[in-house]
C-alpha cells in the first residue's frame, strides 16, 4: 500500500525552463542555447555543485575561465535571472488534495544549496512537505543509492509503501533498484494523469 509519495523537484514540481530562458529572455540562438547549456550542464563541477562541495562563485568562474567569449552569460544565468524555474499550481493543488487523503509527502532532489533556494523558497508547494532531501544536504547526488537509502533513513520509510516521481529515467530505476516504486515523468499533464489515478 502507497502511503508516501516522493517527488523530485526540477521538471516534476516545478518547470525547469533552461533554454527557453537563453532563447527567449537572453535572445540566444537555438544553437547558441545548446551550446551554453552542454557546456554548464555536462561540465563534471555541475554535479559537484549539486553535490554541495563547489560554491556558486567557484561554479561561475569556472565557466567564465574555460569560456570567456560567453562570460557575461553565465554570469546572468546564475546570478541575475529568476527566471528559469515556472510554477506548476495545478500539480500543487493535487499534492493537497493528496495530503488532505493521508500521503505523506517528500522531495528528493538534485539541487545546489544556492538554486534550490532561489528557485523554490517562495513557493507554496514547500508548505505540503512532510520531509526531503537535497542533493547538497546528503553530499550524494541521484541516481548514486545513497541519496535515496539517505532519504528512507531520514524518516523511516519502508521502500514498498513509496513511490517516487522524477523526469529522468536513470534516476527512476536507480530507485526502482531498491524496491521504491516509480515513474518517469515527462510532462505536468503526465504527473497530474499518475497523480490522479492515486
Amino acid at each position: 500500500m502507497i502511503k508516501n509519495l516522493i517527488f523530485d523537484v526540477g521538471g516534476v514540481l516545478i518547470g525547469y525552463r533552461w533554454k527557453e530562458m537563453l532563447m527567449e529572455d537572453f535572445g540566444l540562438s537555438d544553437d547558441k542555447a545548446e551550446e551554453v547549456g552542454q557546456r554548464i550542464f555536462e561540465d563534471p563541477i555541475w554535479r559537484d555543485f549539486d553535490r554541495g562541495v563547489v560554491h556558486i562563485d567557484k561554479l561561475v568562474g569556472h565557466y567564465c575561465t574555460l569560456y570567456p567569449e560567453d562570460a557575461d552569460i553565465f554570469r546572468r544565468v546564475f546570478y541575475g535571472n529568476d527566471r528559469m524555474a515556472t510554477e506548476r499550481e495545478a500539480v500543487w493543488e493535487k499534492m493537497e488534495e493528496l495530503k488532505k487523503k493521508g500521503y505523506n509527502i517528500y522531495i528528493l532532489s538534485n539541487y545546489s544549496e544556492y538554486l534550490f533556494k532561489k528557485h523554490t523558497d517562495p513557493l507554496p508547494f514547500r508548505n505540503l512537505l512532510d520531509g526531503g532531501v537535497v542533493s547538497y544536504q546528503a553530499g550524494a547526488i541521484k541516481p548514486e543509492a545513497e541519496i535515496y537509502t539517505h532519504l528512507l533513513k531520514k524518516y523511516g520509510l519502508d521502500p514498498e509503501e513509496c513511490i517516487f516521481f522524477d523526469d529522468i529515467e536513470a534516476n527512476v530505476e536507480a530507485a526502482r533498484n531498491i524496491g521504491i516504486t516509480s515513474r518517469h515523468i515527462t510532462s505536468e499533464e503526465a504527473l497530474l494523469k499518475e497523480l490522479e489515478s492515486l
